[in-house]
């Protein structure tokens, strides 16, 4: 029932986006808690995809703690060049914009990966959170992608 919960919240969140593709599943414990591994292509600049970890509840600690239509906001999150960087039309603004988003609850939660670009040093900034209604959430993590001459700024 879990997997059957997060699919569907995965599969409504994509429209727009990156599309995620389940390359690991680690099983945690006995309760059938998960880390889940997933690669996402950015949509936006080709040749660099990253590799989000996050944690699944499983069914029997959904029955035995409450709380059945939400996950942990903790995630992590390694990105790399995967072949020739070309940026497309990429959001330049120091908020920069959404690559991917999943939610992590029925209404209120989602995982984010934003991209933020930092033109003076030439870097992609990749950043895995949480949003939350209330209170937001600390739990972050974050992965740069350098783009060095060798890419040509003939793409930017």
């Amino acid at each position: 029932m879990a997997h059957v919960l997060g699919a569907a919240g995965l599969a409504a969140s994509f429209a727009s986006q990156a599309i995620a593709e389940e390359v690991g599943n680690i099983g945690v414990d006995w309760a059938g808690n998960d880390i889940v591994i997933e690669a996402i292509a950015d949509p936006d600049v080709s040749g660099v995809t990253c590799h989000l970890a996050y944690f699944q509840r499983g069914l029997i600690d959904r029955l035995a703690n409450g709380n059945w239509f939400e996950d942990p906001s903790n995630s992590a999150i390694e990105c790399q060049q995967t072949g020739p960087i070309t940026l497309g039309q990429i959001d330049r603004s120091h908020s920069g914009e959404d690559v991917f988003r999943a939610s992590r609850s029925i209404i209120f939660k989602s995982l984010r990966v934003k991209r933020i670009y930092d033109e003076a040093n030439r870097t992609l900034i990749y950043v895995a959170h949480a949003r939350e209604l209330t209170q937001g959430s600390a739990k972050v993590s974050i992965s740069t992608v350098p783009i060095g001459p060798a890419t040509g700024r003939a793409a930017d």
